[in-house]
């Protein structure tokens, strides 16, 4: 079983291995799904890789968001440096990249970031016979169909244990994007989830609360038994944007469960600390079957309580403590969001520097306030983690020196995984002053700031020897470079050419359609193709029909038809075509779903004109074949899709979202998840423009 950390900076890394994490996931300055965390530019990267290697954690680099096609040579330049320095994984979204990487370098091993969207037994299928190691859930992917897929396969499973929830499934949220063109699948998420919002019902509003997309934070720390009866191989914990307090804490609570677990032992963890640093209260999520995922309340960290508001005036307030406080301590009112590190109290009218529980003390606030006092910054508890992240952890070695006069000293030692031998000089009897076994075994343990402490260092031999500190220094000297050059371990380099056989198709110019009402129905129209759901399909019998299939399916049916699919496990069936949420964003993509019997290709929203084109030319150029493409060019575009369904919680069927801003945005459910469309309307009116492009097929979507 592996423990998975995050690490934002060299900071976090440092933090995630004093917690005792067994790998950490990071991400370089280009290509990652974090694009506002510190990360690693290509020295750091370098020299975390070794760091981390020589405390035995390996190291995962995030190169998952959607390529575009003029990025491709620099990506695959990116991914060359990174495996010539030794990663251990790539955590890859794009398919097409996928591809070019496990065709170019065939050893190199690749896990499917969850932005890939795996969350059936047949995506993880499809993934594990493309050749990667490992299928990053969906962390919307309950415990019991984990288990099944655990059983019917052989690649490694991570789900995400600990931390920040999407509303939406990821790699399928377009929110950010299409509202202010920062898109999460580029790695540049603005958060729209976490904005107020107004649920209306006829136009009137149902909620009081007004995050209502914010998720709670991940927590299944009481439950981590569970997933590992089921055999899930890597436990990952969110937080590359989080401190490395956060980082170090949250891994040792993990580790610290995993290990009582395994052991035996009652898991039995506090997590009063860990909600000091951070939290937005926690949920099990649909990993464990709750629904209620959400935190209207506030989006952001919510602290601890620590006491209630009883006067307030004159710019100064009393606090009756529930728990201590300190100087220097962050608080927040929550009710009048009212926030500041306190710099002086008083209890009595006397200045103290901690007030404790059932203290009422007074602190100076310019504003009126009431109501519940969190703290949100534990100054003692942040200067304490500071204090160990500032120490260096030890990799405790084994020894054995033998130290006969006429022989050559030897030592032998080990770090349980790696064994070293060195040798020294033959040993002397001693002419005046013999050195004693502990003065040896002194010096040999001082290692200083290596990442080594003996354990135990047995010593046998002669007593009436001489042997020079020197020589002790470079014994020393030289088994802690083996022993770092073996835990510095190379991955063999291996790289080939890339190649792929693909059909050809002629040059179309057709028109298709997405229809959600029997109204919509034109059995006059001039569509190649009319997408339906099932229910629609049953009822219109035309040749031209195709069967929709939703992009969230957690158990597939049997189909012998031509469906319209959204995810990769639908590629199982034979006859498809698959839609806009494949996220299809150069010519690899588009090439990799050909060769897997994809009769036509619908791109992805995020595509300007001049990137399409890009594609296509690209495509031409390296293949000399013409492909089949879809583009959507009128109707409101899917936001995102989430298994949180809304309209139950306020138990109301027809609703829409409202924003800040008066925009309204429809909420459509279908098989219990929910659906949220754009506010505004696609229509690309200059349709010759895509024909001539080389896009064949374009597409209306009617109103939803």
């Amino acid at each position: 079983m592996e423990l998975l950390s995050p690490a934002g900076d060299f900071q976090s890394l440092k933090a995630a291995i004093l917690g005792g994490c067994d790998a950490v996931y990071l991400g370089g300055k280009l290509f990652g799904a974090r694009a506002f965390s510190n990360n690693f530019n290509n020295e750091e990267i370098i020299e975390a890789i070794k760091f981390a290697h020589l405390y035995g954690v390996k190291v995962y680099v995030t190169v998952n968001t959607l390529i575009y096609e003029n990025e491709v040579d620099k990506f695959m330049n990116y991914v060359d440096f990174l495996y010539k320095n030794n990663v251990d994984a790539l955590i890859i979204q794009d398919i097409g990249m996928m591809d070019l990487i496990r065709k170019t370098y065939p050893f190199l091993e690749l896990h499917a970031s969850t932005q890939m969207h795996i969350h059936n037994l047949e995506g993880v299928k499809l993934v594990e016979s493309l050749g990667l190691k490992r299928a990053v859930l969906a962390r919307e992917t309950p415990i019991k169909l984990i288990e099944e897929i655990k059983k019917n396969t052989n690649i490694e499973l991570e789900v995400f244990v600990h931390g920040a929830l999407c509303v939406s499934y990821s790699g399928q949220c377009l929110f950010s994007s299409l509202i202010g063109n920062r898109s999460g699948n580029r790695g540049s998420c603005a958060g729209s989830c976490r904005q107020k919002y107004n649920l209306l019902v006829n136009d009137k509003k149902v909620n009081k609360d007004e995050y209502l997309l914010s998720c709670k934070d991940l927590c299944t720390i009481e439950d981590i038994g569970k997933l590992i009866d089921i055999g899930v191989d890597s436990f990952k914990i969110e937080g590359r944007m989080k401190s490395p307090s956060y980082v170090y804490l949250v891994t040792k609570l993990y580790r610290e469960a995993i290990d009582s677990y395994v052991s035996g032992k009652e898991v039995k963890i506090d997590l009063t600390d860990l909600k000091k640093i951070f939290n937005r209260e926690y949920t099990k999520g649909f990993l464990f079957n709750e629904t209620n995922i959400v935190n209207e309340y506030r989006p952001n960290h919510l602290g601890v309580k620590i006491g209630k508001v009883i006067k307030s005036k004159d710019n100064y307030v009393d606090i009756l403590l529930t728990d201590e406080l300190n100087i220097n301590d962050g608080i927040r009112f929550i009710n009048d969001d009212v926030g500041f590190i306190v710099s002086e109290m008083f209890k009595n009218k006397k200045r103290i520097s901690k007030g404790n529980i059932g203290d009422t003390i007074t602190i100076y606030c310019k504003k009126n306030v009431s109501g519940n006092v969190v703290k949100t910054y534990d100054y003692l508890l942040n200067k304490r983690i500071d204090n160990i992240l500032k120490t260096n952890k030890k990799i405790k070695i084994k020894g054995n020196l033998e130290v006969y006069v006429n022989n050559k000293i030897k030592l032998e030692v080990t770090d349980g995984k790696n064994d070293v031998v060195v040798y020294g000089n033959i040993v002397s009897d001693a002419i005046n002053s013999p050195i004693s076994f502990d003065r040896i075994k002194e010096q040999l343990s001082k290692l200083g700031n290596t990442i080594y402490q003996f354990e135990e260092l047995n010593i046998v031999g002669d007593s009436n020897i001489f042997i020079s500190i020197k020589e002790l220094n470079d014994l020393k000297n030289s088994f802690v470079t083996l022993l770092n050059e073996k835990r510095l371990y190379k991955y063999p380099y291996v790289k080939k050419e890339y190649s792929i056989n693909l059909p050809d198709f002629p040059k179309e110019r057709n028109y298709n359609i997405v229809i959600n009402n029997i109204k919509d129905y034109d059995k006059k129209s001039n569509y190649k193709y009319i997408y339906m759901d099932e229910y629609l399909y049953n009822k219109i019998d035309d040749k031209r029909k195709v069967l929709r299939l939703d992009r969230v399916i957690e158990k597939h049916k049997e189909y012998d038809n031509l469906l319209l699919i959204g995810e990769l496990g639908s590629l199982m069936y034979k006859d498809v075509l698959t839609d806009f949420s494949f996220n299809i964003t150069n010519s690899y993509s588009v090439a990799f779903l050909h060769s897997n019997n994809v009769k036509q290709i619908c791109l992805s929203y995020e595509l300007t004109d001049t990137q399409i084109k890009n594609l296509i030319d690209a495509y031409h150029n390296r293949y000399q074949k013409h492909p089949n493409l879809e583009l959507v060019i009128y109707g409101n575009l899917e936001a995102m899709v989430s298994k949180y369904n809304i309209n139950k919680k306020y138990n109301v069927t027809d609703s829409i979202l409202e924003d800040r801003f008066k925009n309204k945005y429809p909420i459509v459910i279908r098989n219990d998840l929910m659906h949220i469309y754009d506010y505004k309307k696609r229509n690309l009116k200059d349709h010759n423009k895509y024909f001539d492009m080389g896009i064949n097929n374009l597409r209306y979507n009617k109103d939803v």
